[in-house]
């Protein structure tokens, strides 16, 4: 009957959620969509190491849907704590499937974990009661999914948070609406979350709420500093450092060698030319790139630089190996990476970073982070306008709609 699809087909009401930096709106699911896909598209978004999930893709698209769906004026203060437990439910996801073994077999973990994230800050915006809750998180996990492969050439690789947003913004959207999710999602035996995405590697619901109020997933996010997936910003780190005593010129061997999930996820042996998205994800170019042009950043991903003599002239000397030991090392030391350049008179000059800066111990600064934020923004709009999104995002608490946000952010960029 029409008044049983009534709620369902709210959540394709007319166009007026803003899609950043378009100066267009649409719906609210499909600007979740894009506009998830815009902040994890070209890698410089955060990312949570350990679960591994890129949090701000999932659930600001999903918020951003939500307070434009509102019939109530949304504070700063409530936008920001949904997006806080948001940034807390996904990696804790996460850890039940034991992070990193997900994208080790192959899973795009974000997507995967990601749903939950949306669904959770959607339906705390939303006022869902825990009941609801539980069905927009049976709702969210049933949507779940996303085959790491996309990170060859697929351009669905840079939308898979964007549709996660999406689902979760459907979950939050239909448990307000009363439909009913799976419920106890990730512990039922049969087709649960956990017996499904886990199967045969041994997954932990107690991980779930495991020091739930004590240990903050929010402060373990990393934000990114290179255009690269984030296993590589060791990598390039490492090559920042050596190419103060080395010339490109001068090398006539590259070895790097890392752990199991940067190994897997992010070596293979590269055809030219990559796509932008094989690069980003792939060490022997990002670190053939920063040997060369001392970062990994928009211009190093060009078509011209793609395609780039010198970069595949050091690609081609390039050699990537595992390190068993890193399986069992602590997760300070997981992402360990130690580049080695070997020059055409024999000397070898090594660089091991244990830890990319940006990790939760060698976190990225306030003042690191505003520096980022206008790198990329001044150029692509007015200091004025970027100065004010500034105020609004580092003043979000008092922020007494949320409304002025999102409309610093609506307009086109160059």
């Amino acid at each position: 009957p029409r008044s049983t699809l009534f709620p369902y087909t709210t959540l394709f009401r007319s166009g007026d959620t803003v899609v950043i930096g378009t100066g267009k709106t649409t719906s609210g699911p499909a600007a979740a969509v894009l506009n998830g896909t815009f902040i994890q598209g070209f890698e410089l978004d955060d990312f949570h190491p350990i679960a591994p999930v890129h949090s701000c893709s999932l659930v600001i698209p999903a918020l951003l849907s939500t307070a434009t769906a509102a019939s109530r004026t949304t504070t700063g203060a409530d936008f920001l704590l949904a997006a806080i437990i948001g940034l807390e439910v996904g990696p804790r996801v996460g850890y039940t499937l034991h992070g990193a073994q997900m994208l080790d077999r192959g899973w795009h973990s974000g997507p995967v974990f990601g749903t939950h994230s949306a669904a959770m800050a959607s339906g705390k915006l939303r006022g869902l009661t825990p009941a609801q809750l539980e069905d927009a998180l049976g709702l969210a996990g049933t949507q779940s999914a996303g085959l790491m492969a996309a990170q060859y050439e697929a351009m669905s690789k840079r939308m898979h948070h964007g549709f996660a947003a999406r689902n979760g913004f459907y979950a939050a959207g239909l448990a307000a609406a009363n439909y009913t999710g799976i419920k106890r999602v990730f512990e039922r035996e049969y087709g649960g979350f956990l017996s499904v995405f886990g199967e045969g590697h041994e997954p932990d619901a107690s991980l779930l709420t495991d020091q739930l109020g004590e240990r903050w997933e929010t402060s373990v996010i990393m934000v990114k500093s290179y255009a690269v997936m984030g296993g590589l910003h060791g990598a390039v780190d490492a090559a920042r450092q050596l190419r103060n005593s080395v010339a490109a010129q001068d090398i006539a061997k590259i070895d790097i060698m890392v752990g199991e999930t940067i190994y897997k996820h992010g070596w293979w042996i590269p055809e030219r030319p990559l796509t932008a998205i094989g690069a980003q994800m792939n060490i022997g170019y990002a670190t053939a790139a920063t040997l060369l042009d001392g970062n990994a950043l928009p211009e190093q991903f060009t078509p011209d630089r793609l395609d780039a003599d010198d970069i595949w002239s050091l690609i081609d000397v390039t050699d990537v190996h595992l390190d068993e030991s890193l399986t069992d090392a602590p997760m300070t030391e997981r992402f360990r990476t130690d580049l080695a350049v070997t020059t055409h008179d024999g000397h070898v000059h090594q660089v091991r970073v244990v830890a990319p800066h940006g990790a939760p111990w060698d976190p990225v600064t306030n003042d690191e982070l505003v520096t980022k934020f206008h790198a990329l923004t001044d150029r692509v709009t007015s200091f004025d306008r970027a100065a004010a999104i500034e105020r609004a995002v580092t003043g979000l608490e008092h922020l007494r709609d949320v409304n002025d946000l999102i409309d610093l952010l609506a307009p086109p960029v160059a």
